[in-house]
């Protein structure tokens, strides 16, 4: 797979993009990543695309898409072109996970989500070994579709079975081989620690959903296929998905594209220390904005000074 004419970028220019999900308002969280991607672009001589995350059609809006583009211009945040729409590009998706496929790295999952927490919980009780967990803090998927055989699997299909689809993560590391194991990693630009090769650790996720039941991608794939596509040179976004930045480099070399820079930056915490998100009701950009904030205002509410 190779970048398009259209999403390609220009040159050997800096690509930055901003990338959120138009299943609420912005809150400040995403305008401390907005700005950060804004002024880092600026100070690099790069470019700013916006990219809108909507793959969940269930939850994502187009009046949150709209407010997204209004409240950005508000901040003075500035991209080029026409904002890239995930939910217009499954084809892409569909491609990366059919090469991943075509080479036995991934299988249907039948299970539900009840079903994969009630598996990890019973192989934890007959071990007497604690449940592990992914970076997230999910119990680890405990392989019950993967051992199925490949006869198993398409009588479930050809019942209408739904199924979301998972990476084999142990076909998956023996495909890049040791040596590509040990290469395994990425350049990390964030938290003032200076430039730092950051070594990639994709098994802590197990055997990681590359496409749901009810969405034919997910957010891992959808995000590699777009930064390889529209040339991204430089992903910045919140150190919430450092180590998820382990999983996308394996599909990366899985799947023959180049590895952006990453900057991770700190999060905005609220009173309780938790990140502000939509599902917590963190005030959003344009609640502050109707109590006659400004964009100064909110930079410096973000830590980004006047």
């Amino acid at each position: 797979m190779g970048r398009t004419d259209h999403d390609r970028g220009s040159g050997d220019g800096r690509v930055f993009r901003f990338a959120p999900s138009p299943n609420g308002l912005l809150h400040l969280g995403h305008a401390l990543s907005a700005l950060l991607n804004r002024d880092i672009a600026r100070a690099e001589g790069g470019r700013l695309l916006l990219r809108l995350e909507d793959i969940d059609r269930e939850r994502c809006r187009e009046a949150f898409a709209t407010a997204i583009v209004d409240d950005l211009r508000w901040l003075d945040v500035a991209w080029t072109g026409t904002p890239r729409r995930q939910s217009e590009h499954f084809a892409a998706y569909r491609s990366a996970l059919d090469a991943l496929a075509a080479r036995r790295l991934v299988f249907p999952c039948f299970c539900t989500r009840g079903a994969v927490l009630a598996a990890s919980a019973a192989k934890a009780a007959a071990t007497g070994v604690p449940r592990p967990t992914d970076p997230d803090g999910a119990p680890l998927y405990v392989g019950t579709c993967r051992q199925l055989s490949s006869a198993e699997r398409a009588r479930r299909i050809a019942e209408g079975r739904p199924a979301a689809l998972r990476l084999d993560m142990a076909a998956a590391l023996e495909a890049v081989g040791a040596e590509g194991r040990r290469s395994l990693r990425w350049r990390e630009c964030g938290d003032g620690a200076g430039e730092r090769d950051v070594p990639a650790e994709p098994a802590a996720w197990g055997d990681a959903m590359l496409a749901r039941r009810d969405v034919p991608t997910s957010y891992h794939v959808s995000v590699v296929v777009d930064d390889a596509l529209q040339g991204v040179t430089d992903v910045v976004r919140g150190r919430d998905l450092f180590h998820a930045t382990g999983l996308h480099r394996l599909l990366q070399t899985l799947l023959g594209f180049p590895a952006p820079r990453y900057h991770h930056h700190r999060l905005v915490l609220d009173a309780g220390g938790h990140k502000l998100s939509k599902s917590r009701g963190a005030p959003s950009l344009r609640d502050l904005r109707r109590e006659g904030l400004s964009p100064a205002d909110i930079r410096r509410l973000v830590g980004l000074g006047g």
